[in-house]
Formats: structure tokens, sequence, C-alpha cells
């Protein structure tokens, strides 16, 4: 069994977050259910990012099936949100190892472990379709009072007709995006300065 302790910079002095309290958490419980334990520490990593050096070599070692489970004090030590966790859930039963989460009192290596780690991810996706409804009903509501989404238009009318008319008298793309500059001609988004690609982006959708 892997034994994963985590701290960032700013929990380190923190009561109870520290790598020794949460390694001699791990070691108790560990001791206690008879298993071997190995301590896989990340020192200064945040749990936003499954870029930690620490969790990779786990994670590489169980798929390996060099150790049949991997062990935390907390959920958050793991990972950042339910959602989170059941990808390390869902990696767990394709390989075949398992997961012990303590302040849980979560095992999916036993039964009524595997059931919790099936609502969760049973939660997690309803939460996931509830977050896209939400943004779906207010996408409908805004647009009914007339709000626009997806790209803008790339330059008014008065704009794109002083592109073609300066393209058409042989200027290039980047002669037309200094004489827009020198008249201070506003760019579509809003930048300081027009550039060649965006009046030639321009020219050919209005070609």
């Amino acid at each position: 069994m892997l034994g994963y302790v985590r701290v960032s910079t700013r929990e380190q002095a923190k009561e109870g977050y520290s790598l020794d309290a949460q390694t001699e958490r791990l070691r108790e419980e560990a001791e206690r259910r008879g298993y071997d334990l190995e301590i896989v520490p990340d020192a200064g990593y945040s749990g936003r990012t499954d870029n930690r050096p620490g969790l990779q070599e786990a994670l590489r070692r169980l798929k390996r099936r060099e150790a049949d489970g991997l062990m935390v004090c907390k959920l958050d030590r793991l990972a950042r949100s339910v959602q989170h966790f059941t990808s390390f859930i869902a990696a767990s039963q394709r390989q075949g190892w398992s997961v012990v989460v303590l302040d849980f009192d979560l095992d999916t290596g036993s039964p009524n472990g595997r059931l919790v780690a099936h609502i969760l991810a049973a939660v997690a996706q309803w939460e996931s379709e509830m977050i896209g409804q939400r943004t779906a009903d207010g996408m409908a509501e805004a647009k009914a009072q007339g709000a626009r989404f997806g790209r803008s238009r790339q330059a008014d009318d008065a704009t794109v007709a002083r592109i073609k008319q300066e393209r058409d008298a042989g200027k290039s793309f980047a002669a037309v995006a200094s004489a827009l500059d020198a008249d201070s001609v506003p760019t579509p988004g809003g930048g300081k300065r027009w550039y060649a690609s965006t009046v030639a982006r321009i020219w050919e959708a209005a070609a």
C-alpha cells in the first residue's frame, strides 16, 4: 500500500497538515489494518494540479501493479473536488487497485467502499449536468433579453469598406494596418494597434 501525503507551502505550518502528522496517521491506520505501507510525499504542491511528482510516481507504480492501493488521510490531500476524486476512482477500477480515504472511511477494496464510490461518481455526474443545464438556461435567458454570444463582428461596415478599397488600390495588408493606426480606427477586439494579419482576416471574410 502506498500512503500519499501532501502539503502546499501555505499549509506546512498548520497543525494536522504537516507531512509528519499525515505520515503518522497513515502508519497508525496501516498497522491497524495489517498493511505494509510506503509513504510517497509531495511537499509544497497544490492540490489544484495533478502535476505533482510524488503523485505521478505513485500512479505509475500503481498502474504497474507494484502496489495494491493508495491511502490518504483526507480527500483534499489527493483531489480538489468530488468530481476530481472520481477520476482517481475510475483509474483504480480500470487498473485493479484500491483507494482508501480515512476521513471518508472509504476503502474501494471493500463492497461498501465500492458502493460509496459509485454513489460519489453519480453525484459528480449529476453536479456536472446541473452546471451545464444552469449555464444553458442562463444563456437562453440572456439571449431572450437581447444578449449576443459567440464571435462578434470583426469590424464595422465602414472599416470593412475602407480595407477593401485600400486593398483594391494595391496597398499591402501592413500598409493598410498602418493607415488604420494613423487614423486611430478602433480594432475589432479593442486592442491598441492593427496588425497585417487582422486586416487580412477581415479582407478575406469580406471578399
